[in-house]
């Protein structure tokens, strides 16, 4: 186990896969409607999508005996390192990086979950993790270079890396956060009313990160059918469906091995990048799925 009390079931591997690929679709979304609005302003309408889902299926969470308000700071913490910081970096990344490339960077989540886990948390690294890393980041490498050594050689990171590279260490601490055990029980079995305690600050961090954009340039949307749609999908898919199963499989699993899954998603993204361009899946995608998984099966146990 890669920590005492968790275990990796088929149906926690269920959830924590479904994210990386609805994941992955985000990134490809993000950067198919960068010029149409603006990254803090798309994360601010996304997650208000996602609140206003989430009102009718979660609203025990303004009950007392749930504790919301009581927590606020926790829950205000929740939000702005999941929903607030995460998603809005990810967006900025996407302007000037592709989406294969933040996916890639974003891979560095087992590292830095590692990282911060052991150094404000107090959990210990063992050896077989920091093999499953290696193991499960060279599979992502794979993907990137195509399989090819001369294209890993050439490959450089803009700052759009550097946003991700953010994002991820925020949402390191996010995932250790969520796993601190400071919830009312009642909240914390009610899927819906927890996260919607998470994405009620979220839309403010985002309004305040949205504002500030509007502050230093000239905010214009290019509103269409195509981006409602997108909007759309972002709001319930990578938002709501994801944040579930990656809230639960994070319970059941530990933050350290949930982070492996994330490794799956910039296999998804190149995947689904082909299948947009008309290309098929090839050799190395194989082989990368194997790497990925192999790390994930050598963290588990």
């Amino acid at each position: 186990m890669s920590t005492p009390g968790y275990r990796l079931t088929p149906a926690t591997a269920l959830l924590l896969t479904v994210p990386p690929v609805l994941w992955a679709g985000n990134a490809i979304v993000g950067r198919l409607v960068r010029d149409a609005v603006p990254p803090m302003t798309l994360n601010l309408i996304r997650w208000s999508i996602a609140l206003a889902v989430l009102l009718p299926l979660g609203r025990a969470a303004l009950r007392a005996d749930y504790g919301v308000l009581a927590n606020w700071k926790r829950y205000s913490m929740l939000g702005l390192l999941g929903v607030g910081l995460y998603n809005s970096l990810q967006y900025l990344a996407l302007q000037s990086s592709s989406p294969i490339n933040v996916t890639l960077v974003a891979s560095g989540v087992p590292v830095w979950m590692l990282l911060v886990g052991r150094l404000f948390f107090n959990v210990p690294v063992k050896r077989k993790q920091v093999v499953g890393a290696a193991l499960s980041i060279a599979g992502v490498l794979v993907v990137m270079c195509r399989g090819s050594l001369a294209e890993l050689a050439a490959l450089r990171l803009v700052a759009g890396d550097l946003y991700m590279i953010l994002a991820t260490i925020a949402w390191s601490f996010y995932s250790w956060l969520l796993m601190q055990q400071k919830d009312a029980p009642a909240l914390r079995a009610d899927w819906a009313a927890f996260l919607l305690a998470q994405v009620g600050f979220g839309v403010l961090w985002s309004g305040a990160l949205a504002g500030g954009e509007w502050a230093v340039k000239d905010v214009h949307i290019a509103w269409s059918w195509p981006l409602a749609a997108a909007l759309l999908y972002v709001a319930i898919g990578p938002a709501i469906i994801a944040m579930r199963c990656w809230g639960a499989g994070v319970q059941r699993a530990g933050p350290s091995l949930g982070a492996f899954f994330i490794n799956l998603t910039p296999l998804f993204t190149a995947l689904l990048s082909s299948a947009f361009l008309g290309e098929a899946p090839h050799l190395y995608h194989v082989l990368a799925f194997g790497m990925i998984v192999g790390g994930i099966a050598v963290s588990a146990r």
